[in-house]
């Protein structure tokens, strides 16, 4: 958007181009490359939603139709015009590399910048106004307007804010498991005798339960004939997410079964979070044999609160392993307790969710970000000017959709300021 307002953005990606980011996700998913923690799927260009199922719905209020303009955008870098009209569109994860790439050129050939591997390591501030940026490289970027897009999982980047005064504060997130069922037992359900009709695809769900110990659990980010994926960013911590191709016509489906929690959860300093994300994280590394294998476990002992040691009809898709055992120690009681109560309340809605060798993968933590920098109705950070906080990391979106929209809302309010800055200054 600031690209195409006549303006020339730098913008500083810590990983990897798209295409190079792919090579090294998939290679440490199939064990042929070593984990990086700067090239990965949360890090590198097109973020943490290049490694998804695409989905381009959401749930926030749009009465000037952003939305549309970030649909339509991606048309015009090569997603299917499809994405204008059906409900619920979606682009998978394979037709996203392109996508990315050519929105990249189009950025390219009007005037903007974009560094590969320049992971911003300290920004100055003086006087509550930022004046620029610092990079790895030990590099200085003069400037008094920086967007902060740096997505949910920029630890580093948070402590280093943090540090030097920005204002932040703990929001609520959700933990969990990834659960996988046969597609075909969704569609089923669904769809009744049309399950498998071509014109229909694959079914998804949207599940939610209250439970009585006050949590809720529900269903998140729902990938039809998909795949479980690794989604760690930091080495010696392991993540589970989930993915789709364009086509969804994996053998199974998959979901995040997850607990909604608060900053009581985790009371402390603003990143106290992501601290509780971390413990949960190196748990499960260590459940899963210290190696990058997930820890699982069959939803029939699960519920019966007895360790797996065999795999029944659904075979995990999660790369580079799966290793059986007992997923109580990876959560919370009370999370476990409420992931319990749920699963045979969402078996009521549809039969068979909980089958016996229907199969759990921990553990789901990044769910969304689990701090929020507050920001003023101008876009700015409450406490430092020319600091724009944006996106999901920054606590203002929850999806490919979302986010695109926030980064619309923020290139206007930034090409506001600008053009008023140049004016007092003529």
């Amino acid at each position: 958007m600031l690209a195409r307002m006549g303006f020339r953005p730098i913008i500083l990606e810590r990983g990897k181009s798209v295409r190079d980011r792919t090579a090294d996700t998939f290679g440490f998913w199939k064990k042929k490359t070593d984990f990086n923690p700067e090239s990965n799927a949360q890090f590198g260009e097109g973020g943490a939603g290049t490694f998804s199922d695409g989905k381009l719905y959401s749930q926030v209020r749009d009465s000037h139709h952003y939305g549309r303009k970030v649909l339509t955008e991606l048309v015009n870098a090569g997603a299917n015009p499809e994405i204008l009209y059906i409900n619920k569109p979606h682009i998978g994860t394979f037709k996203l590399v392109g996508v990315v790439e050519k929105m990249r050129a189009t950025i390219q050939s009007l005037g903007g910048e974009i560094r590969f591997q320049s992971r911003v390591v300290d920004v100055a501030i003086e006087h509550g106004q930022v004046r620029g940026v610092t990079l790895a490289s030990g590099e200085f970027i003069s400037s008094d307007h920086v967007v902060l897009a740096v997505g949910h999982s920029a630890r580093d980047t948070f402590q280093m804010l943090l540090e030097r005064g920005v204002y932040i504060e703990a929001k609520p997130f959700s933990i969990g498991f990834r659960v996988e069922h046969p597609q075909t037992l969704i569609d089923r359900c669904r769809f009744g005798e049309q399950a498998g009709h071509p014109v229909l695809g694959s079914a998804d769900y949207k599940l939610v339960h209250h439970c009585k110990n006050g949590r809720s659990v529900y269903s998140f980010c729902m990938c039809p004939g998909g795949l479980v994926v690794a989604a760690a960013s930091e080495p010696g911590r392991l993540v589970t997410n989930g993915m789709s191709q364009y086509s969804r016509n994996e053998r199974n489906a998959n979901s995040a079964i997850v607990v909604g929690i608060t900053p009581e959860d985790y009371p402390g300093s603003p990143l106290a979070g992501i601290d509780f994300q971390r413990r949960l994280e190196e748990q499960a590394f260590a459940l899963g044999g210290s190696n990058y294998e997930a820890p699982g476990q069959l939803v029939g002992d699960f519920i019966a609160d007895r360790p797996s040691t065999s795999l029944g009809s659904v075979r995990p898709s999660y790369q580079p392993g799966v290793k059986l055992g007992d997923l109580s120690q990876s959560l919370p009681n009370y999370a476990i307790a409420a992931i319990c109560e749920a699963l045979p309340a969402f078996d009521k809605q549809i039969k068979g969710f909980a089958m016996e060798d229907a199969i759990l993968t921990g553990v789901e933590t990044r769910t969304s970000s689990p701090i929020r920098i507050k920001r003023k109705e101008d876009g700015q950070s409450i406490n430092t000017l020319g600091l724009y906080p944006a996106g999901e990391g920054a606590g203002y979106a929850g999806g490919i959709l979302s986010a695109g929209i926030d980064g619309v809302k923020v290139a206007e309010v930034v090409a506001l300021s600008l053009l008023q800055n140049t004016s007092i200054k003529h």
